[in-house]
């Protein structure tokens, strides 16, 4: 395994091997709607002026997971930690939110809508990146009395509409059986991020990210939805049989300076 990596492991959850050379990352059946996760990273005890990863960065990985349409969230690449996460997971709580920055393959179920545009894909399985400016931390009091307005559709659509100036997405869909072993490659450099699958160039933005990031290879059940219309929803989802996540053949390059 990488040096560095962690694995975490909430209700059920479980990170085992790597057997040979294959990591599998797992949900137990879920017959309530609690939280389940089953995580590796490399960022989870740290702050995130310490993240490890910034450009130039290569990942490269095989994975398949065991069904196309499970319910949650899937993934692996890059991201800056941005609703602190890390303290449902046993990590370090860096308790204020900043806004997001991610380069990553991403799995979402049909419950999830998580874009600010309605011209990229909110769930299903896709590439994407979010670049947004390094505002510290603490200025992210300034939207608490902006919250209770979330709660009212018409104003939310407004809100979603003014963070787009902010928050820049790019995505690109992926096509393909994702229960087959497939190579994934994410190029990172300051400009511009790669992806290639199965050792072809498939997309490329020069929507790259900025700051300090960390690596995390992740399945989960939860769901967030924020639609145009501003409807918010979120929570854990059920199932009825065990989902799972493979991984083989991880390599990581980067300027950790």
């Amino acid at each position: 395994m990488i040096e560095g990596l962690q694995k975490r492991e909430v209700n059920g959850g479980q990170v085992v091997g790597p057997e040979g050379d294959v990591l599998r990352l797992s949900l137990p059946e879920l017959n309530e709607e609690q939280y389940s996760l089953a995580q590796l990273d490399d960022y989870m005890h740290l702050t995130r002026g310490r993240f490890p990863h910034q450009p130039p960065f290569r990942m490269k990985l095989e994975a398949r997971v065991s069904n196309t349409d499970l319910p949650g969230t899937w993934g692996f690449g890059l991201w800056n930690d941005p609703f602190s996460m890390g303290s449902l997971a046993g990590g370090v709580k860096r308790l204020l939110p900043v806004l997001p920055n991610a380069a990553w393959f991403f799995y979402g179920s049909r419950e999830n809508h998580l874009t600010l545009r309605d011209d990229v894909p909110a769930s299903g399985f896709h590439m994407k990146t979010f670049r947004s400016p390094l505002v510290p931390s603490i200025f992210s009091i300034l939207a608490v009395p902006v919250s209770p307005f979330l709660l009212c559709s018409w104003t939310a659509r407004i809100i979603r509409w003014t963070a787009r100036a902010l928050v820049q997405e790019d995505a690109h869909v992926i096509k393909m059986d994702v229960t087959d072993w497939h190579s994934y490659g994410l190029i990172w450099e300051r400009e511009r991020v790669r992806f290639n699958v199965d050792d072809t160039r498939i997309f490329q933005t020069a929507n790259a990210p900025k700051g300090r990031m960390g690596l995390v290879i992740w399945i989960d059940n939860q769901f967030f939805s924020f639609t145009s219309k501003g409807h918010i929803k979120f929570g854990s989802l059920k199932s009825t049989t065990e989902a799972i996540l493979e991984i083989r053949h991880l390599f990581v390059e980067n300027d950790s300076g």
